[in-house]
């Protein structure tokens, strides 16, 4: 990856602040019907530059009073294998048989409903007051995939999010309707959202 696109990513990121405490944002201002749901999306070389440049945002945003959550994917998925025993058990079955083979062994425990549900309930959990989330950050897709695929947990997610604004920060490529994990892997999972920070000239999918 060239030193343009890394300086155009950290401007795209430089940005994320000011759009995510932007009013319409929070209140899900000019999006008509459609659900309050954002895509960061940044090439997966740069995962460490995202992940460093997320901690000071979440923090900024920590010590500017806004109500949310932080999502890490991964560990969800983590706690969900712990929760039911089956963590260590998984970790075997990996060496055993590959991660395409433990997918779908996994399927079942790790649907993307049961996921979705799973994130609910710790929001709810997270909570120590009745007053509502401002909003929701995710993280952490590309180390869970391909036990989590992007368009079907942001769909699931549609049921228990409400009007919360949730913005998924996502290792590879969102066209404005589907999402290739690490920008290398061809695919046809068609999914609405927004681009929280569009690439420069591209303003299609900005609603902010």
């Amino acid at each position: 990856m060239s030193q343009q696109t890394e300086k155009a990513l950290q401007a795209r990121l430089d940005l994320v602040l000011e759009r995510i405490e932007n009013p319409k944002f929070l209140k899900n201002d000019g999006l008509g019907n459609e659900v309050g749901f954002w895509i960061f999306d940044y090439p997966a070389q740069y995962e460490l530059i995202v992940r460093e440049n997320l901690e000071h945002i979440i923090d900024k945003l920590k010590k500017h009073d806004h109500h949310f959550e932080h999502i890490n994917i991964f560990q969800i998925l983590i706690d969900m294998l712990e929760s039911r025993n089956l963590l260590d058990r998984t970790f075997k079955r990996e060496k055993q048989v590959g991660t395409d083979a433990l997918r779908k062994t996994l399927a079942g425990p790790l649907s993307q409903d049961k996921v979705a549900k799973f994130i609910a309930d710790v929001l709810l959990k997270n909570r120590s007051d009745s007053e509502p989330l401002d909003f929701v950050i995710m993280s952490g897709l590309g180390n869970a995939w391909p036990l989590v695929r992007g368009h079907e947990l942001l769909s699931a997610l549609q049921d228990v999010m409400g009007s919360t604004p949730l913005i998924l920060f996502y290792a590879g490529e969102y066209s404005g309707q589907d999402l290739h994990p690490f920008g290398m892997i061809e695919s046809r999972n068609y999914y609405r959202a927004f681009k929280l920070v569009p690439e420069e000239g591209n303003n299609k999918h900005k609603a902010v």
